[in-house]
């Protein structure tokens, strides 16, 4: 039986906000950080995302200002923060601090601030004087300290929020030169979703002689939250699959997690054209696009959000049903933060993990994070082929060429080859045939340039580790189609023998050609108008 809010004795304006809110009961984070947090010790939290801990450490910081002001005295409009929250995303510092203004609407004389990047300067020092709890990122917190826009020597409590997620984004530096610019610094709150090595490596720096409560577990990670996962053989498979889910009658709000932010803006765009109210969030956007998007799709108005992991931190939107992974996360611990997005309040939710076959590492990596299966279902019409062989070492097959001494990628971008290896996509040259072959699956016709009288053979050795000097034997798929602009890689110097008119591979001197049959050469070099990426090399 879980404890009411009543019975926590709030203060009777936190009170009345926490009613107004429609909450009654206490989550279990909640419950234990509460009463933990007013006794005044260091805290160690591990909690699920979407378990309430955002206002498990706010209501103890509210209470506490409100008990230390009583007769709501105005505060001096000076920058020295009482109470310091950090997060590592902006995302998720908006809406932390969204959270701590609905619970301070019928206080008087608590002021909440927000500091981030990407928003101009002058109006965040506007709203930190006279703040008692500022919500930041961490760089833009030392930005403005170091331009003494804000003290930190008057800070009495810190929070660190995900603090698994501080250190992925690179924070650990940033997290102990802010907790030492707090001098005065009485109590420290660190909530993380685990407590990995890292995480108390970490915990040594900032916390003292600790509480540690650990709501986390791996084994019954979301239990609210339904968990399938589907195999597919290609990408186009995968967007198959994603459509599929996307036409379930029982979607509200979907969001979509991509590998990279080119692949989000890719996916909204195709969803857009096929008629579904889908945008891209990712952190290469200005921050006034990424909240108008936010905004949006808490309004209902956007229905599909495709998000990376940096963007999608701090979204708490309850009507979000669905979560699709559509790639996979850089992770394990990632993929529990994802799928949080989903099933928060209570609420239950839908995740969706879409992999292909030679994502199976990343798949079994999760598993053993989560410490359950991923159940592996099949959509009729839609079930994957034949699963590739394993070869002798364990690896799915797939490899054109062979280890680290080369092999260019397949067209159907499978492992690829090692160190020397080519690209060898659409007939493309393919630099790893040292004998002077052409690789399996390329029957064009093979051309292969000597080094000029006197030069070192180019393509005949490699070291041990395949690093060899590059083959200058090249494989052209299509013989018969228009002669290259140039048959050596771009910038080398030219031969001194002129090449015979019969030779099909044209050099870079494309001037009118000599009695001799050879180019001109003193006629100046037609300079390339392509761009460098489409440069012969």
């Amino acid at each position: 039986m879980s404890v009411t809010f009543k019975e926590l004795n709030l203060a009777a304006p936190l009170q009345e906000a926490v009613d107004a809110l429609g909450f009654t009961a206490t989550t279990p984070v909640q419950e234990q950080v509460f009463p933990a947090a007013m006794a005044g010790g260091d805290l160690m939290v591990s909690s699920q995302t979407g378990s309430g801990k955002t206002a498990a450490f706010l209501l103890p910081l509210l209470q506490k200002l409100i008990e230390a002001n009583p007769n709501n005295k105005p505060v001096p409009g000076r920058a020295e923060p009482t109470y310091l929250v950090l997060c590592p995303t902006r995302e998720l510092a908006q809406q932390v601090a969204a959270d701590a203004i609905e619970l301070v609407k019928f206080c008087r004389g608590i002021r909440i601030a927000t500091i981030m990047g990407g928003m101009p300067y002058g109006k965040q020092i506007a709203q930190i004087k006279g703040a008692q709890i500022v919500v930041a990122t961490p760089g833009r917190l030392l930005d403005l300290n170091d331009s003494r826009a804000i003290r930190l020597d008057k800070v009495q409590a810190l929070v660190v929020d995900e603090a698994d997620r501080m250190l992925d984004l690179g924070f650990a530096e940033d997290l102990e030169n802010i907790h030492r610019r707090c001098e005065n610094l009485q109590q420290t709150l660190m909530f993380s979703a685990t407590f990995a090595p890292r995480i108390m490596e970490l915990a040594e720096e900032l916390v003292n002689n600790p509480t540690r409560i650990e709501l986390a577990h791996a084994g019954d990670v979301h239990s609210n939250i339904t968990q399938t996962m589907h195999w597919a053989d290609s990408v186009s498979h995968k967007h198959k699959i994603l459509r599929h889910w996307l036409a379930d009658p029982t979607l509200d709000q979907a969001v979509i997690f991509a590998s990279t932010q080119i692949e989000s803006e890719d996916i909204a765009e195709n969803l857009r054209v096929d008629g579904y109210a889908a945008s891209a969030l990712h952190g290469a956007m200005p921050q006034a696009v990424r909240n108008r998007r936010l905004d949006s799709l808490r309004k209902g108005v956007t229905k599909i959000l495709v998000a990376t992991d940096v963007a999608a931190r701090g979204i708490d939107v309850p009507t979000i049903s669905h979560v699709i992974n559509f790639g996979l996360p850089m992770k394990p611990e990632d993929y529990t933060h994802r799928i949080g997005r989903t099933g928060r309040a209570g609420r239950s939710g839908v995740a969706i993990t879409i992999a292909q076959h030679s994502e199976r590492i990343k798949i079994r990596a999760i598993e053993r994070f989560t410490q359950q299966p991923l159940p592996a279902s099949v959509i009729p019409g839609l079930e994957p082929q034949k699963k590739p062989e394993h070869s002798s070492s364990g690896r799915p097959a797939g490899r054109s060429g062979g280890g680290r001494s080369g092999g260019g990628r397949s067209s159907e971008r499978g492992f690829g080859g090692g160190n020397g290896g080519g690209n060898a996509r659409r007939g493309g040259p393919n630099r790893s045939s040292f004998d002077g072959a052409s690789s399996s699956g390329h029957t064009g016709e093979k051309r292969t340039f000597a080094p000029s009288e006197g030069g070192r053979s180019e393509g005949a050795s490699s070291d041990k580790y395949g690093k060899g000097r590059r083959s200058e034997t090249k494989s052209f798929a299509k013989p018969d189609s228009a002669p290259r602009t140039s048959a050596k890689p771009f910038g080398e110097p030219s031969r001194n023998k002129p090449v015979a008119a019969g030779n099909t591979a044209e050099q870079r001197y494309t001037g009118p050609k000599s009695r001799e049959g050879g180019f001109n050469r003193d006629k100046p070099a037609k300079s390339f108008s392509k761009p460098s990426a489409f440069r012969p090399r």
